[in-house]
């Protein structure tokens, strides 16, 4: 690979502790700007709205479309999941509201982007759960990984991504991926035909109008992919991480029109990714830091 693709962080944020996870807001709550889309600003700048004691490690988060800033009072609402296997609804004006069911280890979980009156949640024990926001849920028997809630899109790390019918409960439509295992997929939100994942090493496309088969296929990391990532700003470009733990996880970002990645990038102990909402910038968490890189195309 060429070396002008090895790129250090375009900004880094220093944090009091490891980073565990890391998600952009995918609404616009306006207290984190870059200086492309601010030219006063020489970095990056951001405020701190308040904090929230979890407790527990935190493993994975998601941002509710009912948080609100630009109103008064503002309101924060997101989920989180945490090693003890709970799931915790996070709101600034009233209690947290604590979610039990899952048995094992919770690998994902997203609001109902429209209105956020619903979440979905994935765990190794083998169920996708659906929860209302006073905590009643309901759960499907599957193999599970990661999930998307457009209509239902669930990836299992067996190697299938199932879209649901949330009415029936009933698969509508699934993609193999031809071996295993499947540890991240993403659906291109974009372009609602796409749908992205990272099996063992490799990153693989799917084109859903054409086959359940993967329509593309490439190598990715040499010891194992774990994240997959699609960019908000553009429809051909997304990432995907290495696993954590290594001395460094390497960052990958791809262009669906380039035979090799645009940008290689590396974070001491790197965790969590997540794209900006409007710019090509996506973000990983490491050894108290967060690292930005800023793709140029």
């Amino acid at each position: 690979m060429p070396d002008e693709t090895v790129r250090s962080a375009s900004y880094t944020v220093s944090c009091e502790d490891y980073v565990h996870v890391v998600e952009f807001s995918p609404f616009d709550c306006g207290t984190c700007r870059f200086k492309e889309e601010d030219t006063e600003i020489e970095d990056v700048e951001f405020t701190n709205l308040q904090v929230f004691s979890h407790g527990v490690r935190v493993d994975a988060i998601a941002w509710s479309p009912e948080t609100r800033l630009d109103k008064l009072p503002p309101v924060i609402r997101f989920c989180t999941t945490a090693a003890d296997r709970k799931i915790r609804l996070w709101t600034s004006i009233f209690k947290t509201i604590v979610m039990e069911g899952h048995t094992n280890y919770i690998n994902h979980l997203v609001f109902e982007p429209a209105e956020g009156k619903e979440i979905a949640s994935v765990s190794d024990d083998h169920t996708c759960r659906v929860w209302d926001l006073d905590g009643c849920t309901f759960q499907c028997e599957l193999s599970m990984g990661y999930i998307c809630l457009i209509q239902l899109m669930v990836a299992e790390k067996k190697g299938t991504i199932r879209f649901y019918d949330l009415v029936t409960q009933h698969a509508i439509l699934s993609l193999d991926s031809g071996h295993v295992p499947l540890m991240s997929a993403d659906w291109c939100l974009t372009n609602t035909i796409k749908v992205g994942a990272v099996v063992a090493n490799d990153w693989v496309i799917w084109d859903i109008t054409r086959s359940s088969y993967p329509l593309e296929k490439r190598p990715g990391h040499v010891d194992k992919a774990r994240h997959f990532r699609w960019s908000r700003a553009n429809e051909n470009l997304f990432a995907t991480t290495g696993y954590p733990g290594k001395i460094n996880s390497q960052l990958l970002v791809h262009h669906l029109g380039h035979p090799q990645p645009v940008i290689i990038g590396s974070a001491s102990v790197g965790a969590g990714l997540s794209w900006h909402r409007t710019l090509p910038l996506c973000v990983i968490g490491g050894y108290r830091k967060l690292f930005f890189w800023m793709t140029e195309l």
